[in-house]
């Protein structure tokens, strides 16, 4: 026996009964001269849904799809077959004495998984199903693998995540979320750019990592012999470009963070981000409503929505409230009154407020009680403003108030949707700002944001009064499609190898 025929053999040996009945069916086509991996293209004239919907002017006119077997029933002289394409499911009726009974034993000897290619007549059977009458097929590629019986299918979730084209097989509802997160991303980009935004690119790989408070990835450039940062937000390049005279950018692409997973936390994911100048953060929340709005109308036929049981409501216009008044509201606590740090911590001692820190001052003691008290119960759709200058590093500074800025963030459902800044434009205020979050950096802190100089220099050429806002893409597709966990809208989440 040769190697290679070792190799084959030992192959062989750890195949199912049924991988081995497929493998061998494959190895006859291929020895009668029927490979159907020779076949390079097919002519498809419609698609199932076309079809179907289609059917009072298709009817008995011949059409030729192509598709996945999905089921086959019938024996003897006729039989039936569920082919499934991009657009759903067709009926297929196969006769002998249409095919001839060479061609029809071939047929009955396909497996549920093998991609076919058909020409028929359209008709609708005794009991009312619209089929397609086989009148000549091709198999286009051999399914070596059984597909997960049909009626459990496939439920879980680990091989759901890791094996996506058999989730996206057996699930329509699957390839429906994913349909729609696509019209969701369309939409965005369509109505930035019927508003003047040009839609740009920035780097990934970045020498500082900037523009957010979060943990890089890091890797290596070998022709530089230099260390780079997978990008955790285009912020600084995209306001770059507004100081070079673009008024309107936007970019939806990857962002990368070194952080815990959850349902709602992935390693990387897609961010819209954009940049508008001559305008504020009040200009920002007018754009996200209209930007949410809109992509829930091209996927919902609703404003009122349910997302994993709980009744929302995204019928414009959405809450506007600042963090003072949440904190007071929800946690019964008026940072109006309370005057610098040590006040603060006095009050979080009598409130027996729990996990804070020494280090903590008023600003991010109020940003902490907003976390523990009031989020979660910003259900309905709610623009969050004024946030603490000490958490908020690239925002412009809130005129004749306590250590605030001009930011807001959308909650929906207690969770983050959106964030969004009066941009910071002096120069001389971002630089001090740099200097803070470097002591952080230095004290430990590795989710404070590094210097970057060269954007400073930038500020200091001039950039006009800027409106900036991020809206995070899977968060919002889980939302609108009712999905409970961010890999749910990730075609290929991030996983730990099994091996």
């Amino acid at each position: 026996m040769t190697n290679d025929q070792q190799v084959a053999a030992a192959a062989a040996s750890d195949l199912s009964d049924q991988e081995r009945i497929r493998l061998e069916k494959l190895e006859a086509l291929q020895a009668a001269g029927e490979d159907p991996y020779l076949i390079t293209k097919c002519d498809v004239s419609h698609h199932a849904q076309e079809v179907i919907n289609d059917f009072d002017e298709l009817e008995e006119k011949t059409v030729t799809v192509a598709g996945r077997l999905m089921s086959k029933r019938g024996m003897g002289k006729v039989g039936f077959s569920d082919l499934q394409d991009t657009t759903g499911r067709i009926q297929i009726f196969s006769k002998i004495d249409v095919l001839g009974a060479e061609d029809y034993e071939k047929w009955q000897s396909l497996d549920i998984g093998d991609l076919v290619w058909i020409e028929g007549q359209v008709f609708r059977t005794n009991r009312g199903e619209i089929s397609i009458r086989n009148t000549g097929w091709l198999l286009l590629s051999k399914s070596l693998r059984p597909l997960p019986e049909k009626f459990h299918g496939l439920r879980d979730t680990d091989t759901r995540y890791r094996k996506r084209y058999l989730d996206l097989i057996m699930n329509p509802d699957v390839r429906d979320t994913f349909i729609k997160r696509s019209i969701i991303i369309q939409t965005i980009r369509q109505e930035l750019m019927d508003r003047d935004f040009l839609e740009v690119e920035t780097p990934q790989l970045n020498t500082v990592a900037g523009g957010a408070s979060a943990k890089p990835f890091v890797t290596h450039h070998n022709a530089l012999d230099l260390d780079l940062f997978l990008r955790i937000s285009p912020e600084l390049y995209l306001k770059r470009l507004i100081v070079g005279g673009f008024e309107r950018v936007f970019e939806i692409g990857r962002n990368f963070r070194n952080e815990g997973m959850s349902t709602k936390h992935n390693p990387e994911f897609t961010m819209m981000e954009l940049y508008q100048a001559y305008t504020d953060y009040h200009g920002m929340m007018d754009l996200t409503e209209d930007l949410v709005v809109s992509a829930a109308r091209a996927v919902l036929d609703d404003l009122q929505i349910t997302y994993q049981g709980v009744e929302i409501d995204l019928n414009p216009p959405f809450r506007r409230m600042t963090m003072l008044d949440a904190v007071k509201e929800y946690a019964g606590i008026d940072f109006r009154e309370i005057e610098d740090d040590a006040d603060a911590h006095r009050v979080m001692a009598e409130r027996v407020v729990p996990d804070v820190l020494p280090e903590m001052s008023r600003g991010e003691l109020l940003n902490h009680c907003f976390e523990l008290y009031a989020e979660e119960k910003l259900v309905q759709p709610t623009f969050l403003m004024d946030y603490p200058i000490e958490i908020s590093p690239l925002t412009k500074r809130k005129p004749d108030s306590n250590g605030l800025v001009e930011r807001f963030e959308l909650f929906i459902g207690g969770r983050e949707y959106g964030n969004a800044y009066s941009e910071l434009n002096d120069p001389i205020d971002q630089k001090e700002r740099f200097a803070d979050q470097m002591k952080k950096h230095e004290a430990g802190d590795e989710e404070a944001q590094l210097p970057d100089e060269d954007f400073v220099e930038a500020l200091e050429y001039g950039m006009p009064p800027t409106g900036g806002l991020g809206i995070g893409i899977d968060r919002l597709v889980m939302l609108l499609t009712d999905s409970g966990s961010i890999r749910d809208v990730l075609l290929f989440p991030t996983m730990r190898p099994l091996t």
